[in-house]
């Protein structure tokens, strides 16, 4: 009998590598991100897509991610955009599968997603943490 159990358990640990491979493969094909359960997430929220299109642009231009937030979000967030650290299942789905593919940048330098629409509105979103 403790030969069986035995096999159950070296299943279970070879189950847990494989686990950890196919994450590394995914990692390897995708943005060679770790997967994290929090992320420290900016985001600027319009109503109109018009609004957050110009808000994207201001962004692209070069403008600072905090200063737009503060000009064009219509949330609570409005100052700097920051909602501080968020964990996975705290989002809705559009923005958290969004907001977990970015990765981390500062507010002067922001990688930001494309516009992400939610039943909240447009939202513009950048990372700034992972953990």
């Amino acid at each position: 009998m403790g030969k069986k159990n035995d096999k159950g358990a070296e299943k279970k640990a070879n189950d847990k590598k494989n686990k950890a491979k196919d994450d590394d493969g995914e990692q390897a094909k995708g943005k060679g991100l770790k997967p994290a359960t929090a992320i420290n997430v900016r985001h600027i929220l319009c109503e109109k897509h018009s609004k957050a299109t110009e808000a994207l642009q201001k962004i692209q231009e070069g403008q600072s991610f905090n200063k737009v937030a503060q000009e064009f979000s219509e949330d609570k967030a409005k100052a700097g955009g920051s909602l501080g650290w968020m964990t996975r299942g705290s989002m809705v789905g559009a923005f958290q599968d969004a907001a977990f593919a970015l990765t981390p940048s500062t507010v002067d330098k922001p990688i930001i997603s494309p516009l992400v629409k939610t039943q909240h509105g447009y939202h513009v979103i950048m990372v700034e943490g992972r953990r």
